[in-house]
């Protein structure tokens, strides 16, 4: 195998692996948005959230780490609901300097807490032992924690695209992302919706920081470094698509971890650079009708 296949593989896979964590972060923020038209800037701080809560009960407490994985996104989720019942339900329809303004306030909130309850470090990630080491694929060894992020990434995204497009839930909330008046005129409790789909999507993103802990170390700046990251898929993808965030993660999953392989003196110009590109071509993004999954 030459050099260039050699590194052309790497650069794929850890590219995947990373796509696969932006995509469940973000995509609960494209369809949030999409369906309330609500900007919320704080949806990384469910993600770094969902790190803290995995990172302390594996660490800490000894809890298996799947189990952790999943704790984190239910008790994350389940604790959005009262967020988004006394503060964000404020803010639907008003103004988006205001919405702004509140989730920015959020979190720095957020940076505060985490530096007060777990301290400036980052939070230490270590893989199980069924989870560390390599893996042997067609003759060549990939690391076997990134290789599990794919593996469950692949498996969730299957099975949103499969609970959006082909259940009656999916069909209300497409529904009320086309046109909410007519979804309320029609029967379906869109207030409901508003939460149970606020809370799928702070629940993948608390699980997409907790399965990205080594990629991504939990930190107190968490959510405000990678917000960029964050609303660059939202933006590229659409809003209010499942899909269109898929390929805008693995565009800028692959595409950043091969311009910092090859090019790493330029950093995150190119990525800005790309994006800049794709918006010119298509100011609402690849799939940026809303309401078409």
């Amino acid at each position: 195998m030459t050099e260039a296949v050699s590194a052309a593989i790497s650069i794929a896979f850890h590219g995947l692996a990373f796509a696969m964590v932006l995509y469940l972060v973000s995509v609960g923020l494209s369809v949030t948005m999409g369906l309330m038209g609500f900007v919320n800037l704080a949806h990384g701080v469910f993600a770094a959230a969902g790190g803290y809560v995995m990172t302390t009960l594996f660490n800490d407490y000894g809890v298996p780490f799947p189990a952790a994985a999943a704790i984190a996104a239910i008790v994350v989720g389940a604790a959005s609901v009262a967020i988004e019942r006394t503060l964000y339900r404020r803010f639907y329809g008003g103004d988006e300097l205001d919405q702004v303004l509140l989730t920015i306030a959020i979190v720095f909130m957020s940076v505060a807490a985490a530096k007060y309850f777990w301290g400036s470090s980052q939070q230490p990630m270590h893989p199980p032992p069924y989870l560390s080491g390599q893996i042997e694929v067609l003759g060549r060894d990939f690391p076997t924690y990134r290789s599990f992020i794919i593996a469950s990434g692949a498996v969730l995204v299957t099975l949103l695209w499969f609970g959006l497009d082909r259940t009656r839930l999916g069909a209300k909330i497409r529904a009320s992302v086309d046109n909410r008046r007519m979804a309320q005129s029609v029967g379906i409790d869109t207030s409901g919706l508003f939460s149970f789909t606020f809370a799928l999507g702070t629940g993948l993103a608390a699980l997409g920081g907790a399965l990205g802990a080594e990629l991504w170390p939990i930190f107190p700046g968490y959510s405000l470094d990678h917000l960029i990251y964050f609303l660059i898929v939202v933006a590229v993808g659409g809003l209010g698509t499942i899909r269109g965030p898929f390929f805008a993660a693995l565009l800028l999953g692959v595409a950043d971890t091969a311009f910092k392989y090859l090019l790493p003196e330029f950093g995150s110009f190119f990525i800005y650079a790309l994006t800049l590109a794709v918006l010119l071509w298509r100011p609402k993004g690849l799939f940026g009708q809303i309401g078409r999954t």
